[in-house]
């Protein structure tokens, strides 16, 4: 078997084109902006803007359309932010798409090479193992005990075995055995020709925290418009029809003040950065629901080989009696392939180590043909291969977990009974032990023993520092693994897993149902594990009341990794079907990758939380300050210059508020680091938007602020100054206060790192506002926004005085939040 070779291939690959369906195109310009605009606080500002053109064409078009221009300066800003963030996001899903793509090994030159599924082309030969999607349309070739579940094609759930020359489809997998295929048909001419859909596609559905953030939006929008309405009634009913389109409009800005329109914008900010952050942590997110999620992770069961440890699975020793025949039989009953690494790691091990020894593994393969084979499955939990020896005669070379193979070895009692121990001793050394056996014939029974492997395989250097990292952010982390009690009992104490006791899968066998959860309680290392009993352990933990993260890499993984909270596959050594499945995918399979994981749900959710305090107090102090300031113009009648009522602001002086601080200085926030996310619990996942420090801080901050702002009201007219010039103040240090007030926005009792990107935003806001006061028509179209130079020190010192009091709103609300507990 030689395949195709490389220039054939290309050649093919030209006129096929790619194993792939053609994917749909995206939409359209004009209907990606369009969609933008569906929101429910959106809604508001559309209507306000419609209600403000018509009550300025009913009015003869007289002058220019200032709330209206705000207004839609707002929507534009919101749309081309949610434009341009939702085309980053699709930028970075498909390039994560091409990341988390499923590959395969493929003859080409003579040599199996990894090669990406959308470049196969009919001609092309494909191994297969157990595990795998069968990638294209083709012939069964060199089969070895394979058999292939067609339920996707044919609803047949029973799996099909298959033979040479038979057929198999694009989309069906390959569950038990091993075989070549011989490409005949790809991409849309295969069977099904949904290779990419089903193996790469990053889900494209709301996460439940966007559901929550829209049903809160409903709420808000709700709120806001019976606020808006009872304000504009009451100001038709004090000042009369004359003044009615005044009040109303007055009325609309409020309710669009009150609308915290970029919070769709910020989330989607928040959630692509995390996840482009998360890629370049070699994390690769499947679907946006899994980064919520691991901010409430409280579990992570993870397997041990390559997970926690290097998986180098070197042979440090062979204790066996007859070498020569042992490394004959650690050749022959393996299928890995030495020259291009295709295989399983420990077989590559036992190839590596007879070659040290110069086997000529080649030609000891040519010269033993493979008559029957049992290949291994956790089931019977070893491998057997059938050759021919000299002439006629058969012999059988078996190997896997010394419990077995002892139990099916022709020993006497006290011999097996020596071996059990050498093999438990060596595991209580951290070795992972595989027993040898060889027999006559086909046989599986009364084999003689060879002796045992011993494989040693260290922990990664960076794991014990991510195990006490996730421990001190409270998170329990339980390793289920197929090696033996001792072996996965030692490891678990080089990288620190807590505990003294492990739980087999014979144990797990007794337990059921309330028994079983007990006994989570208090074991966190579980071995000898089938992989269908890794789903029993994921429904107890959970019954438990905890958010699991599972780890998988095999096809009998997936029920456990869709079962669990976060299901995370192993990106170099993991199954098609397990990766299918997942929600994360692992680019270096490391357990630390997966505690980086965890912070970056945190800080995305904190971020979030962040930005809502800082919208909500904001928000709160604006109508506070109009509703409180309308209500006492009204009863004591106080008026401005041309006799109109003396509102707090004006409607376009609210728009400009809305417009200058709820955008760039808001997002900003969604860039900000908070190294203490790690420090504390898990966060329950029924939660609620804004925990109880946050609401305490929105309410303090937000009437301080409004009170402040009342407070200027007053003391300009007392300092000699006209009310207008009152107002101007009061405008310009509620901007100014309001862009400030993102600093104690950020801080609980966390202190996050500095942030350029708010400096940024923050500086060229108070320059903004600053340049508009001193522009004459922009301080026209503002209400007469100019002020003297020395009431600019009112400002700066009221603003410094708002920040100030909200640094000291942020430590009273968290001052009962103590360093490893939660109030949320």
């Amino acid at each position: 078997m030689k395949g195709l070779t490389t220039a054939a291939a290309a050649a093919r690959l030209a006129q096929a084109g790619p194993n792939a369906l053609p994917e749909r195109g995206p939409d359209p310009l004009w209907r990606r902006f369009v969609r933008q605009f569906a929101s429910p606080l959106i809604y508001i500002l559309l209507f306000a803007l419609a209600f403000d053109l018509g009550l300025w064409l009913y009015e003869g078009a007289r002058g220019w359309p200032l709330e209206a221009s705000a207004i839609s300066l707002i929507l534009l800003f919101n749309a081309a932010l949610g434009l341009y963030q939702e085309q980053r996001s699709e930028s970075a899903m498909a390039e994560l798409k091409s990341l988390a793509g499923a590959q395969a090994w493929v003859l080409r030159d003579g040599q199996l090479v990894h090669v990406p599924t959308p470049e196969l082309v009919p001609g092309d030969w494909v191994r297969l193992e157990a595990g795998d999607r069968v990638p294209a349309d083709g012939t069964i070739v060199d089969v070895h005990g394979a058999m292939v579940d067609e339920s996707i094609l044919t609803g047949e759930s029973l799996a099909v075995e298959k033979a040479d020359g038979d057929e198999a489809f694009s989309g069906t997998l390959v569950i038990r055995g091993r075989t070549y295929l011989e490409i005949t048909r790809t991409g849309a001419a295969s069977a099904m020709g949904r290779l990419a859909t089903m193996l790469g596609d990053i889900q494209a559905a709301k996460t439940p925290l966007e559901r929550r953030v829209d049903q809160l939006g409903r709420q808000i929008a709700r709120w806001v418009l019976a606020l808006a309405g009872g304000l504009g009634l009451i100001g038709v009913l004090g000042e009369g029809l004359a003044h009615a389109p005044e009040m109303i409009i007055f009325a609309v800005a409020l309710a669009v003040a009150a609308v915290p329109e970029g919070l769709p914008a910020v989330l989607t900010v928040a959630l692509s950065l995390g996840v482009e952050r998360m890629a370049r942590h070699r994390a690769v997110v499947r679907r946006l629901s899994a980064v919520e999620a691991l901010g409430s992770v409280s579990v992570i069961a993870t397997d041990k080989t390559g997970t926690l440890t290097e998986s180098r699975m070197d042979v440090r020793s062979l204790d066996v009696a007859d070498l020569p025949l042992a490394l004959k039989a650690i050749v022959l009953a393996n299928d890995a392939d030495l020259a291009t690494g295709a295989g399983d790691l420990l077989e590559l091990g036992l190839l590596r180590h007879a070659q040290s020894h110069g086997v000529d593994i080649h030609q000891l393969r040519h010269a033993h043909a493979i008559v029957d084979e049992r290949p291994f499955d956790s089931t019977w939990k070893f491998s057997r291969v059938t050759v021919r020896e000299d002439g006629d005669r058969l012999a059988s070379y078996l190997k896997g977990a010394p419990e077995v193979l002892l139990g099916r070895c022709a020993l006497g009692d006290d011999d097996r009974e020596s071996w059990r121990e050498k093999a438990d001793a060596y595991a209580h050394e951290g070795f992972r032990v595989l027993a040898i056996a060889w027999a006559e014939g086909r046989a599986e029974e009364h084999l003689s023993l060879l002796g045992l492997a011993l494989f040693w395989d260290p922990p990664r250097e960076e794991v014990p520092v991510a195990m006490a990292s996730a421990l001190a952010a409270g998170i329990r982390v339980v390793m289920i693994t197929g090696d033996h009690p001792a072996t996965a009992l030692a490891v678990a104490r080089l990288v620190g897993i807590p505990g003294v006791r492990v739980l087999t899968g014979e144990d797990l066998d007794r337990y059921e149902g309330a028994t079983l959860v007990d006994a989570l309680t208090e074991v966190n290392v579980f071995a000898r594990v089938r992989p269908e009993q890794k789903l029993q352990i994921v429904e107890a933990l959970q019954a438990q009341g905890q958010i699991v993260a599972m780890t998988g890499d095999g096809v009998n993984d997936a029920p456990a990794l869709k079962r669990s909270d976060v299901g995370v596959a192993m990106g170099q050594r993991g199954s098609d079907v397990s990766r299918e499945v997942a929600d994360i995918v692992l680019l270096d399979d490391n357990f630390a990758t997966i505690v980086r994981a965890i912070e970056e749900g945190r800080s995305i959710y904190e971020n979030i939380q962040k930005f809502l305090r800082f919208l909500f107090s904001t928000n709160l102090s604006e109508v506070l300050l109009v509703a409180s300031g309308a209500l006492l113009a009204f009863s004591l009648d106080i008026r401005s210059g041309d006799g109109s009522l003396m509102l707090p602001l004006t409607a376009a002086q609210i728009l400009w508020i809305n417009l200058i601080t709820d955008g760039t200085p808001a997002l900003a926030l969604a860039f900000d680091r908070t190294p203490g996310v790690m420090q504390q619990p898990p966060r329950p996942a029924a939660s609620p938007l804004l925990d109880r420090p946050s609401v305490r801080f929105v309410i303090w901050a937000g009437s301080m602020k409004a009170l402040l702002a009342l407070a200027l009201l007053g003391l300009v007219p007392w300092l000699g100054y006209s009310l207008d010039e009152a107002r101007a103040v009061t405008f310009h240090f509620m901007a100014v206060g309001q862009l400030l007030l993102t600093y104690p926005s950020r801080h609980t009792w966390m202190h996050p790192l500095p942030n350029r990107y708010l400096h940024l935003a923050v500086a060229a806001g108070v320059g903004i506002q600053l340049a508009v006061a001193n522009m004459p028509v922009a301080s026209g179209l503002l209400g007469h926004a100019a002020i003297r130079w020395e009431l600019w020190g009112v400002v700066l010192g009221g603003a410094l005085l708002a920040l100030g009091l909200a640094e000291v709103a942020a430590r009273l609300a968290w001052r009962h939040h103590e360093r490893g507990s939660t109030t949320r």
